[in-house]
Formats: C-alpha cells, sequence, structure tokens
C-alpha cells in the first residue's frame, strides 16, 4: 500500500439551517485503502460523504483529492466556488454508489454502464461496450447485459450499479450504505463484489452498519459521533478497544454482536 494521501479533509463544517451536521471533520485517505465510517443515525456520515463528492457544499474547512481541493479556491482568504467546468472534471474522479441504485429504468445494465463512458469521458460506442461487459463479468452479470432494471433483483441492480461507477476509473469509490435497501439474502452478493475491489487496491471511503464486513475489509475505521471524529484507527483497536461508552453502546447494538467483533 502507498503512502500517498489521496483524500484529505481538514476542519470540514456543514450546517443545514441552525442545526450544524459536521463539526470539524479531520480525516485521511491513503492511496489504496480501504476506510469506513461508522456511527449512529445523524451522526454525518453520509453528509460527509456527499461533501466529498460534491453533493452538497461544505462550509469550512477543506476537502482536497490528489492536493487539489475540491469544489473551491482560496483566494484573499476568501473561499470561491470552482467554474462548474472544474467541478464537474473533478466529480469525475470520485466515484460514488448510493444506498438506492439510480440505475436509468430507460437503459440496459450495459447502456447504463456506457452512459457515462460516452457521455463524460468521450469514448466511442464499441469501446465503451466493452468496457461495460469487461466490468459486468467482473461482477457477476455478463449474461445479464442485456436486461433493464426492473428485470434485475436489488442485489444485482447494485452490482450493476458498483460496475458502472469502477468502469469510470475513479481515483476514489464510495460507498453508501449500499446494502441497507437490500432484503439480507442479497446483502452478501453485493459485499462479495465490495471485497474484490477492495483485494484489487481499489481506494475506497465506506459507510456501512454491516459491522463483521468493516472490520474484515478495512484498514481504518472512523467513529463519528454528534459531527466529530470521536475514535479512528485500525479496525482490531477500534473495535477491540473502544475509548467511550458511546461507541462501545453503538457497538453493542449493532445487531449484538459486539462480542463477534471485539
Amino acid at each position: 500500500m502507498g503512502e500517498e494521501v489521496l483524500l484529505r479533509a481538514r476542519g470540514v463544517r456543514k450546517s443545514f439551517g441552525n442545526v450544524e451536521v459536521l463539526k470539524g471533520i479531520d480525516l485521511d485517505v491513503r492511496q489504496g485503502q480501504v476506510v469506513s465510517l461508522i456511527g449512529a443515525s445523524g451522526s454525518g456520515k453520509t453528509t460527509f460523504l456527499r461533501c466529498v463528492n460534491l453533493l452538497e457544499e461544505h462550509d469550512g474547512g477543506e476537502i482536497l483529492l490528489d492536493g487539489d481541493p475540491i469544489g473551491y479556491r482560496m483566494e484573499g482568504g476568501k473561499r470561491r466556488r470552482l467554474s462548474e467546468a472544474k467541478v464537474s472534471a473533478q466529480r469525475a474522479r470520485i466515484g460514488m454508489v448510493f444506498q438506492q441504485f439510480n440505475l436509468f429504468p430507460h437503459l440496459t445494465a450495459e447502456g447504463n454502464i456506457m452512459l457515462g463512458l460516452t457521455k463524460v469521458l468521450g469514448k466511442g460506442a464499441a469501446e465503451a461496450r466493452d468496457i461495460a461487459g469487461h466490468w459486468l463479468e467482473r461482477v457477476g452479470l455478463a449474461e445479464r447485459r442485456g436486461y433493464y432494471p426492473y428485470q434485475l433483483s436489488g442485489g444485482q441492480q447494485q452490482r450493476v450499479a458498483i460496475a458502472r461507477a469502477v468502469a469510470m476509473q475513479p481515483r476514489l469509490l464510495l460507498f453508501d450504505e449500499v446494502t441497507s435497501a437490500l432484503d439480507p439474502e442479497l446483502v452478501a452478493e453485493v459485499l462479495g463484489v465490495m471485497q474484490k475491489l477492495a483485494e484489487s487496491g481499489m481506494t475506497m471511503l465506506l459507510v456501512s452498519h454491516e459491522m463483521l464486513f468493516v472490520r474484515d475489509v478495512s484498514d481504518r475505521v472512523v467513529f463519528l459521533d454528534g459531527g466529530q471524529v470521536a475514535q479512528a484507527g485500525p479496525p482490531k483497536e477500534v473495535f477491540g478497544n473502544p475509548e467511550s461508552e458511546r461507541l462501545r453502546s453503538f457497538l453493542g447494538r449493532m445487531h449484538g454482536i459486539f462480542g463477534q467483533i471485539a
């Protein structure tokens, strides 16, 4: 694993009205790392991911990808929003897979993957089709390339969504509770794809309530509490030696598996 810091967040703040959701988040993700964000609902996990991917505008602090500030530049001591063209170019370097699959219903599995390759990366149809086929095979859906979303199970749709994100060759891949909308029997197939991506060296920042998976796949785990980093470290340290009652209580509520994790 390289030592290069791919994603660096310093003092990231975000409010919605009078509610401060992120209260100064500091976080590093190194090249090839898998970093998992855990915490109770409302702790700021998804909001932070959305700030990284420019789906939300953070109010303060700085987020850098490859040393390049995301969304803004500091000029004369003030933050200035980048042009939409530059923001789009930055967003293309970050892939994101959502809780809901967000597939286009009028496009096949292959078509959903090809769309970004042709419209954003400017690839020809033949090349985009080859890339789509490659990634559909990688996620175990080569025989479903001509199927529409309504013809696929939830787990299959999520695997298409993952293939679509990875096909764009992002520098960083974000996962936001990607198994939460799935029936329990479909969770394993999606987690299996994510496990293989992690093993291949993909840099990943993920939010998940699948604690056993987080323990097994992560290089680093970050526990958010009330919009702040309450504890961070290797999985063995975070799960085996929780420093606060809040973390111990959170782990104890996660399907009663605290004993298994520790």
